[in-house]
């Protein structure tokens, strides 16, 4: 009789250089496709780019009296002034200036700019993680709060923010309360609703069986609140946390435009708007899709660190 299947699953018994190597392995395969996409876009906004701006050029041409060349109108329309939309080196030149060759100190670096809009972000977080968690406590063991809370929390969700945005602006600034708590608030106010909906779905996750074990042991509702419902609502709050910290840096950047700040992320996209400096727009931009991007993995990171001790992940 021969043996002519595996034994045991790839990977299964091999040391730590064994489980490195199989991570390295899939690293790779999915660094493949990744770098297809990323490819495909900056292809994409190449064209985009030379077909956006091309009008400006042929004006141009038009006004000179003259024709232009196919590789004419793509050398002009990827290194113009103020394009219509600017190509990714153009971008990543004015990022290298503002994040890297600029004192972190400087009015005109980018990092200085981050600081400040994040500031508010984290304190506005930190005020809607706080709030959301009461409030979702306070609906599954409350039913009145249940029939209440609930549908006015998501009922404030319907309001536009860069309609209320204005208006917490101006109240707050009537009673003399300015500078970051405003803009902290406003954070509050998109980061509180996902901490809400995730952390009352996770305290309502145990089981019929496992609630009816716990009277069984004849625990009492805060033995059942901190040994099940806490502890089961860990995996809905971490998903709930990576969706509001990204919605309190939205907060933060709206919560700058109405107020003409000189200071932060929407200070610098209002600046941008008011000259016509697009390349200066989107270098702002993608500062804060670098700023989402690493909050959310941070929040990963503390996920997989307090799931592992608690025996949910390995």
């Amino acid at each position: 009789m021969s043996l002519t299947g595996p034994l045991a699953a790839p990977g299964a018994g091999t040391g730590r250089s064994g489980r490195v190597g199989l991570m390295l392995r899939g690293m790779g395969r999915t660094a493949g496709p990744v770098l297809a996409v990323v490819a495909a876009l900056f292809v994409i906004w190449y064209a985009a780019a030379v077909w956006m701006n091309s009008q400006w050029t042929l004006d141009q041409a038009a006004r000179a009296d003259r024709t232009v060349t196919f590789s004419e109108i793509v050398a002009d329309t990827l290194n113009q002034d103020r394009p219509k939309l600017p190509a990714p080196h153009q971008v990543a030149v004015e990022l290298y200036d503002t994040v890297l060759d600029k004192p972190v100190t400087s009015r005109r670096s980018l990092v200085f700019h981050a600081w400040i809009t994040l500031s508010a972000t984290l304190t506005g977080f930190a005020i809607g993680t706080v709030l959301g968690m009461l409030l979702a406590v306070g609906i599954v063991h409350n039913r009145a709060m249940d029939m209440s809370v609930m549908p006015w929390a998501i009922a404030s969700q319907t309001i536009p923010i860069l309609a209320i945005a204005p208006m917490i602006i101006v109240v707050l600034n009537s009673v003399g309360v300015q500078g970051l708590l405003p803009k902290a608030i406003i954070s509050a106010y998109l980061s509180f609703f996902p901490v809400v909906v995730g952390m009352v779905s996770g305290l309502r996750s145990p089981e019929t069986q496992q609630l009816d074990l716990m009277k069984t042991y004849s625990a009492s509702d805060g033995q059942v609140f901190w040994k099940l419902r806490l502890p089961a609502s860990m995996p809905y709050l971490f998903a709930s946390l990576k969706v509001a910290i990204a919605a309190s840096l939205v907060g933060a950047i709206v919560g700058e435009l109405p107020t003409g700040a000189v200071r932060g992320l929407g200070a610098r996209l209002l600046s941008g708007s008011y000259y016509g400096q697009t390349v200066q727009i989107w270098s702002a931009l993608l500062m804060a899709a670098a700023c989402a991007a690493a909050m959310v993995g941070i929040v990963g990171l503390i996920q997989r660190v307090v799931l592992r001790r608690m025996g949910m992940e390995r």
